[in-house]
């Protein structure tokens, strides 16, 4: 007699889960676009420049005193010429900064290499440093990630090769000097009896600052 076969038991076949998604995620090169091009950032470092540059020159002499041939003489000594310049200084401080600016833009101007290293380097400046977020992904590039202070320290050694090592920092020096020299020639030679400082302008020079430090210690959220 045979034997009886087993009884077939019931069986679920349990189908295979689907393998999930890897989490997607922004590359440190993204991410470090995403936030280094704010808009809103940008507006703002923009808008805190434009108010500096507004408070710097609302400073400024008229440029008729500045220009007055009347007022103009040779000293008679060096100690004459010291005293001129050091009380021009003071009443044209603002003027004489927009010359020595001017000096410097002109000499760019008439260098575009010179003038292109420097836009580089100060949109690096902008976009690794200054407008950063504080929460911002740290810099990666050629497969690692930069802290801060290693980004720092990269921006300082690249300023100082383009500011030392090339042409630029020559240019710089002597579009620097030249306006140094058109500024002491004419504090030199104008004659400051006719020019007064109120006490108003006396507090604000030696009180209120350096309009250009205060930016930059603002914009950098006290990182310098």
């Amino acid at each position: 007699m045979a034997a009886a076969s087993p009884p077939l038991l019931p069986t679920t076949v349990v189908p295979a889960a689907a393998p999930s998604p890897a989490p997607t995620s922004l590359s440190s090169a993204d991410a470090a676009a995403d936030a280094t091009t704010n808009p809103a950032a940008i507006r703002a470092f923009l808008s805190r420049l434009l108010d500096s540059t507004r408070r710097a020159l609302s400073g400024a002499r008229p440029w008729s005193e500045l220009a007055d041939r009347s007022a103009l003489s040779r000293p008679d000594t060096l100690a004459e010429a010291t005293s001129r310049l050091r009380k021009n200084l003071a009443y044209f401080r603002v003027n004489y900064a927009a010359v020595a600016a001017l000096c410097l833009a002109a000499s760019l101007l008439a260098h575009p290499f010179s003038l292109a290293a420097l836009l580089a380097l100060l949109a690096a400046w902008c976009l690794l440093y200054v407008l950063r977020p504080a929460d911002a992904p740290p810099v990666a590039a050629f497969g690692r990630t930069f802290s801060d202070r290693e980004v720092l320290g990269g921006l300082v050694a690249a300023s100082a090769f383009v500011v030392f090592l090339t042409s630029v920092g020559s240019l710089i020096f002597s579009a620097l000097a030249l306006g140094a020299a058109v500024v002491c020639a004419h504090g030199a030679c104008r004659v400051p009896e006719d020019l007064f400082l109120d006490e108003a302008d006396q507090a604000a020079g030696g009180a209120a600052g350096n309009p250009l430090l205060s930016f930059i210690a603002s914009a950098t959220g006290g990182r310098v």
